[in-house]
């Protein structure tokens, strides 16, 4: 038998593990540093000293589910392979000229990402789609071949092809991938009609370049993780997080390497959905804050917002439009802060601004004491007293005050007449401001009241900023789970063996030709169902879920609904614009009335059953949950705050403010007024006075 699960999420600053034993929900969680240079180091390592600490045999794991940051930093710091690219003649600056949309109306200067791929490798090759996908010109294969030739030479490791209308008709992009195979033959291939079949040519385009840039990166690490967790006795399957909140096997994520782009936080906002329904919080806002960033998501009635639109490497980090767009199945998140590694500085004006440049765990953050002299986010927690020098990680990693003292001190407190201390106050409160304003106008773009939410914190930073940010949003509740720190990978054993297909269909809803669509959707359906089968999916266990894009004639964008199989079968129409107008007066308080609608896209969701897990941590003990004292800053001075046990806690046990509840991975900071209670589950449930 081998009933244990290992979840394992690398982050920018720390690499997080759980270790799951399924016949009774026992949880033991691990951290250590992220190796940058060699991510796998830490997983692996990682591994070997959960099982080790908890006699648990290689044998006895039956399989391992991984979300990492890799794809997302290899585009944001350009550590791809040189990419080529290949399109209709006459286009080949698409990736340069993108949208013509500026992100900033005011800004002379605005600065657009560099394209990936250099126009020297951007090539035209003769042929040309009508916008039905008819062919008006055949593919020249003379030409092509001399430009394929003309790449390879030119030192392309990777060739992204996206032709005109494509997506409609494939034709010529797989007869450009058999020339590429016999000029080239060790160019990793991608093709936009297999990866993101959907209108679009920018989108596309900088869907299939950013995929082809990051797929031998990424496909060399797996090899190098299989590799070293066969050789460890781990011989189980190895699943990957998707970004919208399903997992794969390996061989499928080396193929779509870009649907790993929020493979970490969509771990996380899946842990986030279970401890509200838990909680009986069934509208939660997922708080995630990290060693990098912090990023926030709403779960509506237990389930998160999906999109199929990201944008990675933004030029200005919270600007929208600023980076490139990928059209890929993502759960909503947006970024709103800075993490605990996040630098802080004093800027030209005078003003303190903390990020988007991260100490990371290299050399991390000044108290870490690995030749890191900046002043970051965690340097300020440490002075503020929050974070306790002598048991960070459970006392595996011991932290400098001094150093932290004098890079606050240096960097903020010198240039604008302050103290230390008062540096790091001011730190604290620059990211928390920051943050709360963020999340409340995501919420309100979202035509959502944040004050009908509760927060749950996760992540290393996330509880020690929480109780201040959910105070200054107005919110009536916050759900602090056990394991914080450690949850993104937790979440991703609660995640369905699941993968989405895309097709675009546009054509009028009036006149939709119901026999092609549902020919289109049962082969997207067979073709999902025999993806999770070969995951180990009975068909039975499978479940499907049908959503369409549509919009009202002559608009831009689309609106996405669910769609049931039963109004496909019937070619019930109004259904379908009946599910599309709920949906779009829900995000927009009313319709269209009259204007015909249209349909863009169709996506089919394949899933096997979510698994049924609890947050039971393990390790919990029946001592004395009070420790002592520590003096901590709120608002006007220290005081002196309990320093609370929160593996002695049991449910029905209350902690009041202030107090400091500590774990290993994580610290939860209760500020006076504020009272937290034990529920059953062992969250803490704080409320505000």
């Amino acid at each position: 038998m081998t009933p244990w699960q290992i979840g394992v999420d690398i982050g920018g600053t720390f690499t997080d593990f759980v270790l799951l034993d399924s016949r009774d929900g026992r949880l033991f969680n691990g951290k250590l540093l992220t190796t940058p240079h060699a991510p796998e180091q830490a997983v692996l390592e990682g591994i070997r000293q959960l099982l080790a600490t908890h006699g648990v045999a290689p044998t006895e794991v039956s399989h391992v589910i991984h979300g990492t940051t890799l794809v997302a930093n290899a585009l944001i710091e350009r550590r791809g392979v040189p990419t080529g690219f290949l399109t209709t003649e006459g286009f080949r600056d698409i990736p340069e000229i993108g949208t013509e949309l500026r992100h900033d109306t005011y800004d002379l200067f605005m600065r657009r990402p560099e394209p990936l791929v250099p126009r020297r490798l951007r090539l035209g090759v003769p042929e040309r789609l009508r916008a039905d996908g008819a062919v008006v010109k055949p593919l020249e294969e003379d030409a092509a071949r001399a430009a394929i030739r003309a790449l390879r030479d030119g030192g392309a490791q990777a060739l992204a092809i996206c032709l005109l209308h494509a997506f409609l008709n494939p034709v010529h992009e797989r007869r450009l991938a058999e020339l590429a195979r016999e000029e080239a033959p060790g160019l990793t291939l991608c093709l936009s009609s297999d990866l993101v079949p959907e209108i679009g040519e920018y989108e596309r385009g900088t869907t299939t370049i950013c995929n082809a840039y990051v797929q031998p990166v990424f496909e060399r690490y797996l090899a190098r993780l299989r590799g070293g967790l066969c050789d460890a006795g781990l011989t189980g399957p190895l699943f990957l997080m998707l970004s919208d909140g399903g997992t794969v096997r390996d061989d499928v994520a080396a193929k779509h390497p870009i649907r790993l782009v929020q493979s970490g936080p969509a771990g996380g906002v899946q842990a986030t959905r279970i401890v509200g329904a838990a909680a009986g919080a069934r509208d939660v806002l997922c708080f995630d804050m990290g060693g990098t960033t912090a990023k926030a998501a709403l779960i509506d009635q237990g389930e998160p917002q999906r999109s199929l639109d990201f944008e990675v490497s933004r030029v200005d980090r919270f600007r929208k439009g600023s980076g490139f767009p990928l059209k890929v199945p993502v759960i909503e998140m947006i970024e709103i802060g800075a993490g605990g590694g996040s630098i802080a500085r004093v800027d030209r004006l005078g003003l303190i601004k903390v990020g988007p440049d991260s100490a990371s765990s290299d050399p991390g953050p000044a108290c870490y004491g690995l030749g890191g002299t900046l002043p970051t986010v965690t340097d300020a927690d440490l002075l503020l007293g929050y974070l306790a020098p002598d048991s960070f990680l459970g006392g595996d990693m011991a932290l400098d005050v001094a150093a932290a003292e004098r890079a606050l001190l240096e960097h903020i407190g010198k240039p604008l007449g302050l103290s230390a201390v008062e540096a790091a106050w001011a730190v604290h409160e620059t990211v928390n401001g920051a943050m709360a304003q963020a999340a409340a106008i995501h919420a309100l773009e979202k035509a959502r009241r944040i004050e009908d939410y509760a927060m749950v914190p996760i992540g290393g930073a996330g509880p020690v900023h929480a109780c201040a940010i959910a105070m200054k949003l107005g919110l009536p509740t916050l759900v602090s789970p056990p394991g914080a720190g450690v949850a993104s990978a937790f979440g991703f054993l609660a995640a369905p063996i699941s993968f989405a297909h895309l097709r675009a269909l546009v054509a009028p809803l009036a006149t939709l030709d119901m026999e092609a669509l549902r020919a289109m959707i049962g082969a997207m359906e067979a073709e999902g169902r025999a993806m999770v089968a070969e995951a180990g999916v009975a068909d039975s266990d499978v479940s499907i879920r049908i959503l369409a894009a549509l919009r009202y004639a002559g608009q831009g964008y689309q609106v996405e609904a669910a769609v049931s199989a039963d109004a496909i079968a019937r070619g019930d129409r109004d259904a379908i614009r009946n599910a599309f107008e709920a949906e779009y007066r829900r995000l927009y308080g009313r319709i269209e009335a009259g204007l015909p609608a249209e349909t863009v896209g169709w996506r089919v969701i394949v899933s096997g059953p979510t698994p049924s897990l609890r947050l039971a941590p393990a390790g919990q003990h029946s001592g004395a949950a009070r420790k002592g004292t520590r003096r901590a800053w709120f608002g006007d001075g220290f005081v002196e705050a309990a320093v609370i046990d929160r593996t002695a806690l049991r449910p029905g046990d209350t902690v009041s403010g202030p107090a400091l509840v500590e774990e290993r991975e994580s610290t939860l900071v209760l500020p006076p007024g504020a009272t937290a209670t034990c529920d059953a589950g062992l969250n803490l449930v704080v409320r505000f006075r």
